[in-house]
């Protein structure tokens, strides 16, 4: 008994023995090849110092740099305990001949200064690259590469145009995005002029309360590498159920609402689509000249997935170098927000397989640097495919040209009914002939009782909203959905680029939202949604201006397109969905012409949607035979 007792202790200790050595085991392994020198404080032209980890390798060479700013804590301990992350990241950068460095923007962490998530100074990216350049280590060519907010400061510091920023790869890049086209989003903060409530979730544990304690300004970094081991300035915020919190109103209120930290939202929340200070700090905007060969990395289950794309075409098109125009790459997923190398070999999104989505992204990413930084001719991107996209539904990668791919030739169907769509048992009809008479359709829209998101090309909202395709079956049941459906098909269709929506509406209210899902219908009844948006009227002419609706005055409102690639079959239907609410996903329309932020009370909108040779509400889809 007591020798059983002593192999079982000894096998434990060896196995607890092996987990610490592999802990161990990356930074000694790291410590082997590279020169590591954290909590550098980086300083930037008005005196704020940004705390930069650098690990380089252990050579007389001088070695290019591959950079990643973010707001999110690097720091190499949590709670006394060794992180690998960060580590691991570098040890495979260092080895492969390249400087990783990696940096806390303003006002995040150990860095100093004061944080404005959409607002950074680009001046502080195009700062951080001179010190780079400037050192006796480095070959003067920097990469940048990073997901979601680690991505988004990129692409209006690459309109900054320095000389030593030489390719970089955003992924997951929506929030960097402030106009684009005819996408408005502020940086996701809207889409459609519709308040996005993803920011007010992810704010909750990411903004700084200003009356939180802070490190000393001028601190050293011997005072760092000691305090990073056991302090590393990571606040633990509460868990919160935004499944109910996101339902708080005022909207402004909702973090206060939930005891979480004041800070930049409760100015942001204010701030209308056009607002100026959406100009100010690190949003890029269209009349931006990229200056940098770009890797643009997408997924189509992602909030920004359109916005995104058509940044990827309007850099390919309007870039004034010809060789950053030539040299624009977009990779699309069929994945959920930054979860590209997550794919496996049956890939599943929400509740629907994709069957293998895997690709080799880290060749692909040193392939790309390897060319761009080191000049290794045989990583040349000529040899790439412009975009190389995921078809759902045949669950193959593709690749072309051009985004749309030159093949698809945009189909419009139109909406039609005898005025009763409501839900899928209504009789909506999605067809390509115009309907001859107007039989309108009617639902109101509470918006104390809105539609609830399903699903959905989302992020960062908890557990309010799970992204991904879903079977909105159930959900088309309720009466305040319109549902309009073709015939089945007689040949499979692919649908592979922009969608683009006109509805005719008219209301008794003076604004409301309108939205949309595109949905493949299974011959069992399944209706998998591809993709979603919102208008909200108000903006139906521009974003500069609110223009108030007259009751029983039809209007015609364009949709911000939406996208996808996904085939379908030969026996499934297309289906649109169209009603006036997508919540929490987007914040609920009070229907009275008031800020909405501020707003507590709302009224019950009836809004009608119109389909005839004089109202031609329809959708256009990008359709590839095969």
């Amino acid at each position: 008994m007591r020798k059983t007792f002593l192999v079982h202790l000894l096998m434990l200790l060896f196995v607890s023995g092996l987990a610490l050595g592999q802990e161990k085991n990356i930074l000694q392994k790291l410590e082997e090849i590279a020169i590591i020198d954290q909590k550098v404080m980086m300083p930037m032209r008005d005196g704020v110092r940004l705390a930069t980890d650098i690990y380089r390798p252990k050579t007389d060479q001088k070695v290019p740099i591959i950079f990643s700013r973010t707001p999110y804590n690097f720091n190499s301990y949590r709670d006394g305990q060794l992180v690998t992350r960060t580590l691991e990241t570098a040890y495979e950068a260092v080895q492969r001949g390249y400087a990783y460095v990696v940096q806390n923007e303003r006002g995040r962490f150990f860095s100093e200064g004061e944080w404005d998530i959409l607002g950074t100074p680009l001046t502080d990216g195009y700062d951080a690259f001179s010190w780079m350049a400037a050192q006796p280590w480095s070959n003067g060519k920097i990469g940048t590469i990073g997901c979601s907010s680690t991505a988004e400061w990129q692409m209006a510091v690459a309109a900054m145009n320095h000389p030593a920023h030489a390719a970089m790869i955003p992924q997951a890049f929506g929030a960097g995005v402030g106009k684009v086209g005819p996408y408005v989003e502020q940086g996701n903060w809207y889409r459609g002029g519709a308040g996005q409530m993803l920011f007010t979730a992810w704010l909750y544990s990411t903004q700084h309360d200003p009356m939180a304690p802070k490190l000393p300004e001028g601190i050293q970094q011997e005072d760092l590498l000691r305090l990073q081991r056991f302090y590393d300035m990571a606040p633990r915020y509460p868990a919160v159920d935004w499944s109910k919190a996101l339902s708080h109103l005022p909207i402004q209120d909702i973090i206060k609402n939930v005891g979480g930290p004041m800070g930049i939202y409760e100015e942001m929340i204010t701030r209308k689509p056009n607002d100026p200070k959406w100009y100010e700090g690190g949003l890029y905007h269209d009349h931006m000249d990229i200056g940098v060969p770009s890797y643009w990395f997408v997924s189509w289950y992602d909030v920004s997935a359109s916005p995104n794309i058509a940044l990827f075409n309007h850099v390919r098109e309007n870039a004034k170098d010809p060789e950053v125009r030539d040299n624009q790459y977009l990779v699309i997923a069929p994945t959920l927000h930054c979860a590209f190398t997550r794919a496996t070999e049956n890939t599943i999104v929400g509740e629907r397989s994709m069957g293998d989505a895997r690709l080799p992204y880290n060749d692909m990413t040193y392939g790309w640097f390897d060319f761009w930084l080191k000049g290794d001719q045989n990583q040349s991107p000529g040899k790439m495919p412009r975009v190389t996209y995921f078809t759902m539904g045949s669950n193959k990668w593709q690749t072309s040209d051009t985004w749309p791919p030159k093949e698809a030739v945009m189909t419009t169907y139109f909406l039609n009914s005898a005025g009763k769509a409501n839900s899928r048992l209504g009789d909506g009809v999605l067809g390509a002939k115009k309907a001859g008479r107007d039989n309108p359709d009617t639902f109101t829209y509470d918006p104390m009782n809105p539609v609830t998101s399903y699903g959905g090309n989302v992020c960062c909202t908890g557990n309010a909203v799970q992204g991904g395709a879903f079977d909105q079956q159930e959900m088309e049941l309720r009466n305040d959905i319109l549902v309009y459906t073709s015939e089945p098909l007689t040949e499979g269709i692919e649908v592979s680029g922009f969608i683009e929506a006109k509805l005719f509406l008219s209301s008794d209210v003076k604004d409301t939202d309108l939205t949309i899902k595109l949905i493949d219908v299974y011959p069992d009844g399944k209706a998998y949604n591809l993709d979603e948006t919102i208008q909200r009227v108000r903006y139906r002419e521009g974003y500069e201006k609110e223009v108030w609706m007259e009751k029983g005055k039809v209007y015609e409102v364009n949709m911000t397109p939406m996208s996808t690639s996904n085939y379908f079959e030969k026996g499934h239907r297309i289906r649109i969905e169209i009603s006036s609410s997508n919540f929490p996903r987007f914040d609920r329309n009070m229907n009275t012409g008031g800020n909405t932020y501020d707003e507590t009370t709302g009224i019950v909108a009836t809004n009608t949607i119109h389909h005839s040779s004089k109202y031609p509400s329809s959708v256009s889809l990008p359709i590839i035979r095969k």
